[in-house]
């Protein structure tokens, strides 16, 4: 997700789509370990998607 798009959901939806995020994270890293992950980079794009979600979820804390 880009963004744009995270800084306009509220903090609920935010909170929703980390744990969407983390699970997905989750069940790739035990993909991966059993060699059935075909596309290691999304590893990479999870993980940073996954940090900006906490960092604009971190700025409206601070901002509010």
């Amino acid at each position: 997700m880009k963004m744009n798009e995270l800084k306009s959901l509220d903090e609920k939806a935010l909170a929703e789509k980390l744990g969407e995020f983390r699970k997905e994270l989750f069940n790739m890293r035990f993909q991966h370990t059993t060699a059935q992950l075909e596309q290691t980079h999304k590893l990479k794009v999870i993980k940073k998607t996954i940090a900006r979600i906490l960092t604009v979820m971190h700025e409206k804390r601070v901002g509010a």
